[in-house]
């Protein structure tokens, strides 16, 4: 058998009589395709990483086969690239067992200390000099430990030898606006960049066709770059265009085979360097890892065929100690991380709840919704168990509206269509007239802590879940003349993505301005957990209400609390809650969760997920409140 590359597939021509079946399926597995009847088999997609598998496929199962002169150069290219890989893997491990060389880490601080403005802090000094040595690394370290000055840090010595001369940035929309801002505070300068998400498609076409003026920065989401990957492949491959590509909050190109990990794969190949940061590099499966490392290594995936195979089984026992002997040696040296406990931030103070009297008719209609549960709790045993689940899960959330803003029981929940009111037309009347009759407690008490904050000139955010009862709260703050404004939201969809998020970075950027006048921020968590910074200028958070998703409590806590602002002050969380309510369990259960979280995030190869069992802790807390009354 003959092996050849020719416009851009391989080919497996003459084939050998002594391939089997079972060497065939292999073959199909990889993806080749009947060229004829009898003119052997072609691959034309993922050449290049294919290619030396089927070699050491053929020498395993002892295949006679020849290469062509086309795919002898191949092999010498990707020869000349593994021994590349593994000498950076070897620099990476030398310098994270302390045994780096200490005249070029000197350089590379002297680089920092003459050409980069801002002053990294030590653990940003050592991440950035590993991804320096390594040319394609990941950086997992906590939220706020300073992943993006760690990668500029490094981009503009690439970009001052020659190397780079942009900066392709893959990520949320809302990691846009902490890009531009970090680009022009760490590096000293004004950015020209470029958003090439949302919008006219068409319009987008001209920026990735230009190779002339070319802008140092590029922003796009990954709904985008599903939509675009070919144009961006082609703006990347460009002669006048040297970019490092980075993916930022990488845990969305976690799944293998997923549309926007495959988007992210394509363009890969087209970057001069590549980086990945995440806080959560392996959320529910060792599988989390995998595209990772296929991004940055393309042609050297770290993790093999054997290790996941192995990794697969240390999974199913629950083996981390052995999932990380095996993931040691293959990606250790490739990634850095810091902990929490090495930024060497103030304490964060979590002040006891305050618990605060129910208002009459907040009572009234609390303890009318616990009852009507109880009593249809009592025959979900005639339903299936799918529709069971369902209706449990919209108990809790109307439970938790009753906790927030008794007002938000008259709005519909998706797929909960049960009316828990629909027999009682004098509590209907009560939700429905309930803002004309009382204010809530907990917006009483609220004004109270807010007015403490402006005698002492300090700013706050306000967080809530429900976006009723944000309004509800903005709209009392404007009435006794506070000035205020509100974040709210999900994920923007892609067609409104931009303009949505450029509104919300100017709210931030309004509320973070010491000088601006606005010192009170309402937010969800949705849309005002992840990528932004309030931590300069806010030292205060209020949790108006709370959910069970511990992956946004903990974020909307590192909202204040983070490196370049949080060494030397302390941030400071409140906390309202309604007695003899289901409140206290809500927060026992994230703070439990969230500690759980933190002993089990230490380790570098443990498994653990930022929703750690979101979802089935409603439901036991239903059984536990409920169920009981059979």
């Amino acid at each position: 058998m003959i092996l050849d590359i020719s416009d851009d597939k391989l080919y497996i021509k003459e084939l050998s009589a002594n391939l089997k079946p079972r060497h065939r399926s292999q073959l199909n597995d990889w993806g080749f395709k009947k060229k004829g009847d009898d003119e052997g088999l072609y691959l034309d997609d993922e050449v290049e990483s294919t290619f030396p598998k089927v070699i050491r496929y053929f020498e395993k199962v002892k295949l006679d086969f020849d290469l062509s002169e086309t795919s002898q150069e191949l092999l010498e290219k990707l020869t000349e690239t593994g021994g590349r890989f593994q000498e950076l893997r070897e620099k990476g491990r030398k310098l994270k067992d302390g045994q780096f060389d200490q005249t070029d880490f000197a350089e590379h601080l002297a680089f920092l200390e003459s050409n980069v403005p801002r002053r990294l802090k030590g653990h940003q000094l050592k991440a950035s000099y590993h991804l320096w040595l390594t040319e394609n690394g990941a950086n997992f370290s906590v939220p706020g430990a300073g992943k993006t000055t760690v990668i500029l840090s490094v981009y503009e010595r690439l970009r001052m030898e020659g190397k780079v001369n942009a900066l392709f940035v893959v990520g949320p929309p809302a990691c846009f606006g902490p890009w531009k801002h970090e680009f022009e505070t760490v590096l000293g300068r004004e950015v020209n960049y470029k958003i090439l998400a949302g919008g006219d498609r068409g319009q987008r076409k001209g920026e990735y066709f230009k190779q002339e003026n070319i802008a140092e920065l590029y922003l796009t989401t990954f709904q985008t770059l599903l939509k675009d990957h070919k144009e961006a492949a082609t703006f990347l491959n460009g002669k006048k265009t040297n970019a490092m590509l980075v993916i930022d909050e990488a845990h969305y190109i976690k799944q293998v085979n997923g549309n926007w990990a495959n988007a992210v794969l394509n363009i890969a190949r087209h970057a001069k360097y590549r980086s990945v940061l995440t806080g959560t590099p392996i959320p529910k499966s060792y599988t989390d890892l995998y595209n990772l490392f296929d991004f940055l290594w393309l042609d050297n995936s770290p993790i093999g065929s054997s290790e996941k195979a192995k990794l697969r089984i240390m999974e199913e026992k629950q083996d981390y100690q052995g999932a990380g002997e095996i993931l040691e040696p293959t990606i250790g040296p490739l990634f850095y991380r810091v902990r929490k406990v090495e930024l060497g931030l103030a304490k964060q103070v979590f002040n006891d709840p305050e618990l605060i009297q129910m208002n009459t008719y907040e009572r009234k209609i609390y303890d009318a919704i616990v009852k009507k549960i109880r009593e249809y709790a009592t025959e979900d045993y005639l339903k299936n168990i799918d529709l069971v689940e369902r209706l449990r899960r919209g108990r809790m959330i109307r439970l938790r509206q009753c906790l927030s803003y008794v007002k938000l029981l008259a709005t519909a929940i998706e797929e909960y269509d049960e009316d828990l009111i629909k027999d009682d037309s004098d509590l209907r009347y009560v939700i429905t007239y309930y803002d004309e009759n009382e204010v809530p407690g907990k917006l009483t008490r609220l004004f109270k802590l807010i007015e403490r904050f402006q005698k002492l000139g300090e700013k706050v955010v306000i967080w809530a879940h429900f976006i009723g009862t944000i309004k509800l709260i903005e709209q009392h703050l404007k009435k006794t003349g506070y000035y205020c404004k509100k974040i709210i939201g999900q994920t923007p969809v892609e067609r409104t993505a931009i303009d949505d998020e450029e509104t919300r970075e100017k709210i931030r950027n309004e509320f973070v301005d010491p000088n601006s006048g606005l010192d009170i921020l309402i937010a969800n968590p949705a849309a005002c957990a992840e990528s932004i910074s309030l931590h300069k200028t806010c030292f205060n958070a209020v949790y108006y209400d709370l959910s069970y998703n511990c992956a946004q409590f903990l974020q909307s806590l590192d909202r204040i609390h983070r490196v370049g602002g949080s060494e030397e002050q302390e941030a400071y969380y409140h906390f309202l809650q309604y007695e003899n309510t289901l409140e206290p369990e809500i927060l026992a259960n994230l703070e439990s969760k969230a500690q759980r979280m933190y002993d089990i995030i230490e380790g570098d190869y443990n498994i653990y997920s930022l929703d750690m069992f979101e979802g089935n802790d409603e439901l036991d807390v239903y059984k536990q409140l409920f169920l009981h009354c059979k």
